[in-house]
């Protein structure tokens, strides 16, 4: 007994979306909490490099805590083919051609299909919509995302969603009868900082990084989702969104009498995640030569074990081959793409702003060669050496990017890290990732300060919706630093 014991470690804190609760109403019958209590339900419309999902979240707004609803996903490779007289808009990672009107058309069947899956109307039981796309691929610069963000609000339009349920509302009265008592709209004004952080804008305006609002939404959901969890994940904190393309933010700490409340984002991670396993596996066969991905072969679930794994020799030797392709660290000035994602290199420098990158080679060059040795690693030893490597190998890139972030001053002992998106919290990922933690030595109890977070770009979307139309919780907030109070009062004197 005492040897077994002694081969158990701690878990890591992996957040995974919970069903929302159901009431009893008589007879047996137990209907879902979102039908009859205050409930604030958000869609997630996100159209990426792999997946094109409709999340719907609903926030008990009597306890703050939030719920995933419904899921609806399809493979962006399946969107249908342009047709003639349609202009390509852009493409996928892996070169799947999208138009204006294919987005509109797949946005607007996945949102009508997901409420119809949930038996809620769009026009009367939504409450927001988020857009959000991580391709960005076959863009000229970041500024072209707001055309596709355009094309999707398209679909939401099409799909019957009313226009003020995608903006700001102007004031309270322009709220729903239902969420006026929960919101502050009376009291603050929303002056565009989600989740006590201020986005980063340089001197021109102009975002750095084409992905930067799937950025501020994996960072805002990872915050939500530590709340269920006993991680204090505010500010300072790192937030790091493994999808296809690799996004998230660096915030600054705050002092806790400061007059502005909000953190500044001092640090942006873009370029390639997921799209480094996928290569590895399209050269198995077993998925789609050129839109194949590690989700089609391993699945996106965490595994989760008390046990250490050791790493043999023939992991540790592709690990390391791999690891010499993959290139991760600030990106130079003279960049305009890295990872194959449009940037603003010069400009995030002049601003001060850390823009760490992962790439391999030189915007995906090294695609190839990743599939060769996925190859060799499939033919000689077999899926599951295939995904203990590929384990290994995305754990490795996490922690790199973090070493990058440490050698610029930007893990400070009171800062917390967060990962989402299926490239570091599927299969052994986070254990790895924490076994790294532990070994740099960051903080006294690292289980303190990091966690994993399923769907982080939907609960951010759930907690951006609650930030524009000021619903928050004063007693369990969001906003300010790791231990500090509620940033409310703060934020009315500044209305004021």
């Amino acid at each position: 007994m005492c040897a077994f014991f002694s081969f158990k470690k701690k878990m890591p804190n992996i957040v995974e979306s919970p069903p929302p609760p159901s009431m009893g109403q008589g007879a047996g019958m137990r209907v879902p909490e979102y039908k009859s209590k205050p409930y604030f339900i958000v869609a997630s419309v996100e159209m990426g490099n792999t997946t094109t999902k409709c999340i719907l979240t609903g926030t008990n707004l009597e306890t703050g805590r939030t719920y995933v609803i419904n899921k609806t996903v399809s493979m962006s490779r399946d969107v249908r083919p342009p047709k003639p007289g349609e202009a390509v808009f852009g493409e996928t990672l892996v070169g799947t051609p999208i138009t204006r009107e294919s987005v509109t058309e797949l946005v607007r069947d996945t949102l009508i299909q997901c409420h119809k899956e949930a038996d809620l109307s769009i026009k009367d039981d939504l409450d927001f919509v988020v857009r959000s796309t991580g391709v960005v691929a076959a863009m000229d610069s970041p500024d072209q995302v707001g055309d596709f963000v355009i094309a999707l609000a398209n679909g939401c339009l099409a799909a019957g969603v009313p226009p003020k349920k995608m903006t700001p509302p102007m004031g309270i009265n322009n709220l729903p009868l239902k969420l006026r008592e929960f919101s502050f709209a009376d009291k603050l004004t929303f002056c565009g900082t989600v989740a006590g952080v201020s986005p980063p804008v340089g001197s021109s305006g102009v975002e750095m990084v084409a992905n930067e609002m799937e950025g501020e939404l994996a960072m805002a959901g990872i915050k939500e989702g530590a709340k269920w969890t006993n991680v204090d994940f505010r500010n300072p904190c790192i937030s790091i969104d493994f999808g296809t393309t690799l996004d998230g933010r660096i915030t600054s700490d705050v002092p806790p009498d400061d007059e502005w409340p909000f953190a500044k984002t001092i640090g942006n991670f873009c370029g390639l995640a997921g799209a480094i396993p996928d290569a590895i596996v399209r050269g198995t066969g077993k998925v789609k030569e050129n839109t194949g991905t590690a989700l089609d072969l391993f699945g996106d679930k965490s595994l989760k074990s008390n046990l250490s794994k050791k790493k043999t020799k023939v992991v540790r030797d592709y690990e390391e081959q791999i690891r010499n392709i993959v290139d991760i660290r600030i990106v130079p000035s003279d960049r305009t793409r890295f990872g194959k994602v449009p940037v603003c290199a010069d400009l995030a420098m002049k601003s001060g702003i850390a823009m760490i990158g992962s790439d391999a080679g030189v915007n995906f060059s090294g695609s190839d060669s990743l599939k060769a040795i996925g190859a060799e690693i499939y033919e000689k030893h077999g899926a599951g050496v295939l995904n203990d490597v590929i384990d290994n190998v995305c754990a490795d890139i996490a922690l790199r990017l973090v070493d990058v972030a440490a050698e610029n001053k930007l893990v400070p002992p009171n800062s917390s890290i967060g990962f989402t998106g299926r490239a570091a919290i599927s299969g052994r990922k986070p254990d790895y990732i924490m076994e790294g933690i532990e070994e740099r030595g960051f903080y006294d109890d690292p289980y303190d300060h990091v966690i994993f977070v399923d769907d982080g770009l939907a609960r951010g979307a759930a907690l951006m919706g609650r930030c524009m139309c000021s619903m928050g919780k004063p007693k369990d907030p969001i906003g300010g630093v790791r231990g500090g109070p509620c940033i409310m009062s703060r934020r009315i004197k500044i209305g004021k």
